[in-house]
């Protein structure tokens, strides 16, 4: 089988402060090999040329980890709230490998994908979820127990406030991925953000060589509990975003 080159996600991921080694950079390949072969069955990506998919997927997901390491030295528990084909979580796992990672995704096919390469990764502490994020925010064993919540190109922030504060513990964060003008979607998240305990810390802009659009991190704090009532029923936060 011929050797692929990640290099250009070696050397950019190096521009964001993120040095993989030549082990986390096969963990890479073989990923980025199984994802396109799994996807020739089942829907899990519309990008699928190996240059994209390092800048697009990988080093768009790894744009979160220098965020992560600066939060705190201890390890965290961290949940991404729909994953898809493992985006952020795995690509963050892997450059982070200490961190305990849960992945939430409705899909069962995409979750039998995220098990085969967890599998085929050996990544150890990573879980993953079959059901919506609705239903883990209302499971005792999960809601509020999480350091970090992320979440990428998922819904709007009203929305995902829902989806993922109530899944934060207090003195945690929710890290949402945005792209493009995101001044309108975040002023109408304001009042959905502090009802579920939220308040917006900050809005760090990241810049990747190889995409176009602005992309920012959104960073919302866990300053008190959710409201039990908090998410609504699967759905709910979709037809009827909190405002």
């Amino acid at each position: 089988m011929a050797e692929l080159s990640m290099n250009r996600l070696s050397e950019e991921a190096e521009k964001l402060g993120v040095a993989l080694d030549w082990y986390q950079l096969n963990q890479f390949e073989i990923y980025y090999r199984d994802l396109v072969d799994w996807n020739n069955r089942i829907n899990l990506t519309a990008i699928t040329d190996v240059g994209e998919v390092q800048i697009k997927h990988f080093l768009d997901s790894l744009s979160l980890v220098p965020l992560i390491k600066g939060l705190s030295s201890r390890s965290f528990r961290i949940i991404d709230v729909g994953t898809g084909a493992g985006f952020p979580g795995i690509p963050v796992k892997i450059a982070i490998p200490d961190i305990k990672m849960t992945l939430i995704e409705a899909t069962t096919k995409k979750t039998r994908f995220l098990e085969h390469i967890i599998t085929k990764l050996q990544l150890f502490d990573i879980e993953v979820i079959n059901e919506r994020a609705e239903e883990t925010g209302q499971n005792p064993e999960y809601r509020e127990k999480f350091d970090i919540v992320m979440s990428r190109a998922v819904a709007e922030l009203a929305i995902l406030a829902e989806l993922t504060l109530p899944l934060c513990s207090i003195g945690g964060c929710v890290i949402a991925q945005k792209k493009g003008d995101i001044s309108l979607e975040m002023e109408n998240s304001l009042k959905a953000v502090a009802m579920l305990g939220g308040r917006l810390s900050s809005v760090e802009k990241v810049k990747l060589d190889g995409l176009e659009d602005e992309r920012y991190l959104v960073i919302i704090d866990k300053i008190k509990p959710a409201p039990v009532t908090y998410p609504r029923r699967s759905g709910m936060p979709e037809k009827r975003p909190l405002k």
